[in-house]
């Protein structure tokens, strides 16, 4: 294995900064000839961040795309472009003597349809799919990341070539289809399922999970209305956290800016009202253990309906006449008495004990824990489209939990493991 390391290059300093997760792994990234391969260096410097060992496979069509020297210079390993006297596929996925090679899992991303198709047939023609082989062979784990036109994924030679490889176990993460396009999996898609294949808890198998994320829209005619900044950030970020830990998860998702997760059930929102037409409707048909609830849902709305068209510009002066918009908690609750209720409380320039105080005040009544934190615009590292927060975190019998800073992700992790000692 050494042959295919280098000890002192500069990019081992990364390695493991942002966690040790994948520490001790040996992962063998396999590039061919797509052009979604231009993201393969910033899944390789992810997959590093997180302790791993990351050696490069490339076919000649991946280097027609992009050089082997890039990938020497973020992975910090020499580049496997051919099979040579070293036999490297049989040195990396092959089997000896019972040990397996050095590599921990073949993660072939981006793989076009007739490397797809060659690893299903047998045939062994490229580094890449001579390594593929030998990993089939040894039962070394192998991850596809398909990349290709809509049209052509949806080919039925490309989707029986999938099913065949899924029946040798092999595990596939599918583009998001998306405007009638194939999107590849993003860096963060492949990220999160590489981290969760090596070892994530699998605590929150067989529960199921509502969500509710991002801003709510109250039209006041066709071009305006009244909302916030919430990006929905906090609300993927618990999404995420489950489907790696092996829940399933249903988001009812406003407006926001925020990517979705693969593996969810998005149903796509605009006003309070159809938050809660959303929820009523699938707590009547679907049986949820949580909810939570992080969407900035708006207080008021316009009692008025909205109006057709434009309000005129030439006005000097418009009123409003705003109404409180229903609960979506409080309904929640009365679908479901044994639903774990988990409620964010945002306020703005309180002090810790006020903030405290006021968000224990709402808890009381629907909810079983919930999620307070300041939302000034005097800190730039907390609140809406932030990627960190601090919260409070206060359940029934005033326990409080506070977790200082750190990533949205992480909050939510720490979160659901305080669900799960109250559960």
């Amino acid at each position: 294995m050494e042959e295919f390391r280098l000890n002192n290059h500069p990019t081992k300093d990364i390695k493991g900064q942002e966690s040790s997760r994948l520490k001790g792994i040996t992962i063998c990234l396999c590039l061919t000839g797509s052009v979604s391969i231009i993201n393969s260096p910033y899944i390789a410097r992810v997959l590093i961040r997180h302790g791993a060992e990351v050696i490069t496979v490339m076919s000649k069509e991946a280097m027609n795309l992009i050089q082997p020297s890039l990938m020497e210079w973020c992975t910090g390993n020499p580049v496997i472009s051919e099979i040579t006297g070293k036999i490297e596929h049989v040195t990396l996925a092959g089997e000896r003597e019972g040990k397996k090679g050095s590599a921990d899992l073949i993660l072939i991303c981006p793989a076009t349809a007739n490397t797809i198709g060659k690893i299903a047939s047998g045939i062994s023609d490229t580094p890449v799919t001579a390594i593929s082989m030998v990993a089939l062979g040894s039962k070394i784990p192998l991850v596809i990341v398909p990349a290709m036109h809509h049209s052509m994924f949806q080919n039925p030679y490309v989707q029986k070539n999938i099913s065949s490889l899924e029946k040798m176990d092999v595990k596939f993460l599918n583009p998001r289809i998306k405007e009638n396009k194939a999107k590849i999996a993003t860096v963060e898609d492949v990220s999160s399922y590489i981290l969760n294949f090596f070892g994530k808890k699998r605590d929150l198998k067989g529960k199921n999970f509502l969500i509710t994320a991002g801003p709510s829209r109250e039209w006041i005619d066709d071009i305006r209305f009244l909302s916030n900044p919430s990006s929905g950030k906090t609300g993927m970020a618990f999404a995420k956290e489950i489907i790696e830990r092996g829940g399933e998860v249903t988001l009812i998702y406003g407006p926001g800016t925020e990517e979705t997760p693969i593996g969810a059930n998005i149903i796509h929102v605009n006003g309070a009202t159809d938050f809660i037409e959303a929820l009523k409707d699938l707590m009547e048909r679907n049986q949820f253990d949580v909810l939570i609830s992080t969407a900035a849902i708006a207080d008021f709305t316009p009692k008025n309906k909205k109006i057709d068209g434009k309000i005129s510009s030439d006005k000097e002066e418009l009123q409003l006449h705003l109404v409180s918009t229903p609960k979506l908690i409080n309904l929640a609750r009365l679908l479901s008495e044994k639903l774990f209720i988990i409620a964010f409380k945002a306020e703005i320039n309180l002090d810790k004990e006020e903030l405290i105080e006021k968000a224990y005040s709402r808890l009381k009544s629907n909810t079983d824990l919930i999620v307070a934190n300041n939302v000034s615009s005097m800190n730039k590292n907390t609140g809406f489209s932030t990627d960190t927060n601090e919260v409070f975190v206060i359940d029934k019998d005033k326990n409080i939990n506070h977790l200082e800073l750190a990533s949205k992700q992480e909050i939510a992790s720490k979160i659901l493991d305080i669900m799960l000692k109250r559960m």
